[in-house]
């Protein structure tokens, strides 16, 4: 564990470094950000990050950070929880919420409970109210390494019904490149949610098959063939985990994720917030419950009473040629 600077009310932020035999991950304290991942043998990173705070404090917030309590978009700030509207911060476009606005995980210092070599945990509490959301909640995140795996395990509990729908943020460049043009992407999806021009889910669920977003059968990608800030439909409910992405480099470095959510949203960068970095410049993999799903009726629901324990499992499995 080493500092990694000091928040403007003066708290300290560090960052915790896990290793096994083959793979290397970093974590932050501040937004439980998975700042960076090295495999070995790969003379590169394989996320984006920056080594100074401001930057995860100011416009790369979003970077590989711990979004919740609820990740994604909320229309028109608000949604029925136990038959209260509830109206939450609208941060984006000026009437919507986007990852929960100020009261993100993301922009939070969490608690360190757990220090091994190849594994951490941390914590976070999250008082009743706060950001509008309902309910003292608390929220674990594990990350271990064992071999080429990086896994995540996050946990919530809450003494009020309220909403919860967490993901990692992180962007991937499996090349080491300005760009992931040329990468060859996966996903184990044959249904997506389109959106409307705000970019907010319509409410239909519909079929990839003969849309740009059929990937079932691998393919390369390139910038805006498609454009992508889409949610991919996996299931119809959170399950056991399995293999639903799988992203190949052209250096021939693959990562491929399992996870348990129902849905996976893929965003490609096209504006940059790394200072000095052109767009494109990586691809964010979110696993998580579908977006809005509190306003949308069919979409799996994010709710979670006080005798309930939310439960996410994402992993990356890397390898090399």
């Amino acid at each position: 564990m080493t500092p990694f600077g000091t928040t403007a009310d003066g708290r300290d932020v560090h960052a915790i470094t896990i290793a096994s035999e083959t793979l290397q991950a970093t974590i932050l304290t501040w937004g439980a950000v998975l700042q960076d991942v090295r495999l070995a043998g790969v003379p590169y990173g394989l996320t984006l990050n920056s080594a100074d705070l401001s930057d995860y404090m100011g416009a790369m917030h979003h970077y590989g950070g711990l979004m919740g309590p609820v990740v994604n978009r909320l229309t028109n700030a608000r949604a029925v929880i136990d038959g209260k509207t509830h109206r939450f911060e609208p941060n984006y476009q000026g009437r919507h919420t986007l990852h929960s606005g100020a009261a993100g995980t993301q922009l939070k210092v969490w608690e360190i409970d757990e220090i091994y070599q190849n594994s951490c945990k941390l914590s976070v509490k999250l008082p009743n109210g706060e950001g509008g959301f309902p309910g003292n909640r608390v929220a674990h995140v594990h990350y271990h390494l064992s071999g080429t795996t990086l896994s995540m395990t996050v946990t919530a509990t809450t003494d009020k019904q309220t909403l919860i729908n967490f993901a990692n943020h992180s962007y991937w460049n499996l090349d080491g490149r300005d760009t992931w043009a040329g990468h060859r992407l996966w996903i184990a999806a044959d249904r997506y949610t389109p959106t409307d021009d705000a970019n907010f889910p319509t409410g239909e669920v519909r079929d990839v098959t003969g849309t740009p977003y059929d990937f079932r059968t691998e393919r390369e990608i390139h910038p805006q063939n498609p454009d992508f800030d889409t949610n991919f439909c996996l299931s119809d409910a959170p399950t056991t985990p399995r293999d639903v992405l799988t992203l190949t480099g052209q250096s021939g470095v693959a990562m491929t994720i399992a996870t348990n959510q129902p849905g996976i949203q893929v965003f490609d960068a096209a504006t940059t917030n790394r200072p000095n970095r052109s767009p494109y410049e990586g691809l964010a993999f979110e696993a998580q419950n579908w977006p809005d799903a509190p306003n949308r009726s069919g979409f799996p629901s994010i709710g979670l009473r006080p005798a309930q324990t939310y439960e996410q499992i994402t992993s990356w499995r890397f390898s090399a040629p």
